[in-house]
C-alpha cells in the first residue's frame, strides 16, 4: 500500500519541494516548530533544506497505518553543503531521525507530527559529533 509516508520520501529522494502538491492539502496543520502550517510553507522549507543538503537520501524504516493515521519512521543521509538556519555548511555528512506521523483524509494529509533528533542534528550541523 502506498501512503503519504511513501510520498514523503520520494519528495525527499527525487529533491522535489513541489512534490507536496500531491499528498499536502493547502490548509495542512503542522505541529513542528521549524516549519508553519500550510502546504506552501511546507514547500518552502524542503526548498531551503534541498539548497543546503542537496544530495539528501531518506529511507522509510517503519510504516504504520491505523484508521485516518499514518505513521513512518524515518533515516536521513546528507551533506551539509549550504547555509541553514542561520548556521554556514561545513561539508559534513550528516544522519538524522525521525518518527512522523500524518492524519490522512481522501489520500492527503491534512495534519502531522513528528519527533526528531534535534540536538544531535544541530550538534552535526555546528561541526560536532
Amino acid at each position: 500500500m502506498t501512503t503519504v509516508a511513501h510520498a514523503f520520501v520520494e519528495l525527499m529522494n527525487g529533491h522535489d519541494p513541489d512534490a507536496v502538491d500531491g499528498f499536502v492539502v493547502e490548509d495542512y496543520i503542522n505541529h513542528n516548530a521549524f516549519v508553519e502550517d500550510g502546504r506552501e510553507a511546507n514547500r518552502e522549507f524542503w526548498t531551503q533544506w534541498f539548497a543546503a543538503f542537496p544530495d539528501t537520501e531518506v529511507t522509510l524504516d517503519d510504516v504504520l497505518v491505523d484508521g485516518d493515521r499514518v505513521a513512518g519512521r524515518f533515516t536521513y543521509n546528507a551533506t551539509f553543503q549550504g547555509p541553514f538556519m542561520g548556521l554556514p555548511p561545513n561539508g559534513r555528512r550528516v544522519v538524522m531521525h525521525s518518527m512522523d506521523i500524518w492524519r490522512v483524509v481522501d489520500g492527503m494529509a491534512v495534519e502531522h507530527w513528528d519527533q526528531l533528533d534535534g540536538q544531535a542534528f544541530f550538534a552535526q550541523l555546528a561541526g560536532g559529533q
